[in-house]
Parts: C-alpha cells; structure tokens; sequence
C-alpha cells in the first residue's frame, strides 16, 4: 500500500527518521496523538510525526493508557516493553520501546500507514 496522492512519507531508507531514535534502554518513538477519534488508528504522518488517532478521551490518563495498548498491539510487543516517557499531557508523546529494532518499527508503520 502507498502513500496518498500529496502526502510525503518521511519514512526512508537509511538513518533513522527525527521520530524514532536509539537509546541504552531500547528505542525512543515520538508520537503525535488525536484523542476522542471514533476508533483508535494509526493515520500517517502529522509534523514529520506519526499520527495515532485515540478513541480514549484525554482525561484521567485514558488516552495515554490507549496509546500504549494501541501501540503494543501494533508492534506486536509485550506489556513490559513498552512505556510512555514524555508528553502525559501534551499531544505530542515519546513512548520507549524494548526488544524492537528500528527496522520493525519502520516496517510497521509503512505497512500500516493510511489503514
């Protein structure tokens, strides 16, 4: 599945994209979310960011618990490799990631994008 007509990627081939990077502990994935959507999906790509579509209000931290089961059915990832680090209250989000490379990552999010 490609792109939409007018919407660039910014996944690529070599370095690792600005939203994805590798630290001691595993890999760091920034996120742009969209809280209260009619289902939670991933849509794309927003700022140079994915985008993740939450049907889980922003309020209690309902919305950063449905990022993570999101992301962790995504990915394929157990419950223990997975954590959000940064943005509890913002839209923009870094969640770090345990046991995944980043070419999985990669290659999930470009066989996901737009479904």
């Amino acid at each position: 599945m490609g792109v939409p007509y007018g919407v660039r990627s910014p996944i690529v081939t070599g370095s690792p994209p600005k939203y994805l990077r590798a630290t001691k502990d595993g890999l760091i994935l920034e996120v742009v979310v969209s809280p209260r959507a009619k289902r939670s999906k991933y849509v794309g790509f927003h700022g140079g960011y994915p985008k993740i579509a939450l049907a889980a209000p922003p309020i209690e931290g309902r919305a950063n618990e449905e990022l993570v089961s999101f992301l962790k059915g995504l990915l394929d990832i157990p419950d223990r490799d997975i954590e959000l680090v940064r943005g509890d209250t913002s839209r923009r989000k870094a969640v770090l990631l345990r046991g995944i490379s980043v070419e999985k990552v990669l290659q999930v999010l470009e066989s996901s994008q737009g479904s």
